[in-house]
């Protein structure tokens, strides 16, 4: 009986162990393939953001953002309702995009996350439409593109239909110009 308690006490202490690892490591594998997600929702998300700002072009944004934020978006509303300086007075063709990932959580479980991000655009590609030099002149705008605020931004996404959005971007504050 000494014998048989001592097996049963060594197989169940074992299989502990076992099942205590495979929960961490799934834990880690669904932790890393959220946070995969996330990123890449913010990197395209924020890209096609700024592309809306920039050349005017209608992407569909609601892949990445929640319909309740593009309706309350600043510097989409400005650029769809023709107020952005980036349309009216230059023609952009392209830019460089980039996103720093500074932190992020979300439990595996769970169908919301948050991240604090920082994004810049260190290079417009673009020029001023000569149609439009003068009155760029008279608003006192320069003859190259205007530079991109580098901002940090605190985001909060969900998981709506198995598909992760951008819910709110709050800043946090706006950094020197590239």
């Amino acid at each position: 009986m000494k014998y048989l308690r001592r097996l049963v006490w060594y197989l169940s202490s074992r299989l502990l162990i076992l099942f205590c690892v495979l929960g961490l490591m799934t834990m880690a594998f669904y932790f890393s393939m959220n946070a995969t997600n996330i990123y890449i929702i913010l990197k395209d998300g924020m890209a096609k953001r700024a592309q809306v700002v920039m050349m005017g072009e209608d992407e569909n944004l609601n892949a990445y953002f929640s319909s309740a934020y593009l309706e309350r978006d600043a510097l989409l509303i400005e650029a769809r309702s023709g107020k952005s300086s980036y349309q009216n007075y230059y023609t952009i063709k392209g830019f460089d995009h980039r996103i720093n990932l500074d932190s992020f959580w979300c439990w595996p479980w769970e169908d919301t996350a948050r991240a604090t991000i920082t994004e810049r655009i260190p290079a417009i590609d673009g020029k001023l439409k000569s149609s439009a030099r003068e009155e760029a002149e008279a608003a006192g705008l320069s003859l190259t593109t205007p530079k991109w605020q580098t901002t940090q931004y605190n985001a909060l996404l969900s998981r709506e239909n198995g598909q992760w959005r951008i819910r709110n971007l709050s800043t946090i504050k706006v950094l020197d110009s590239n």
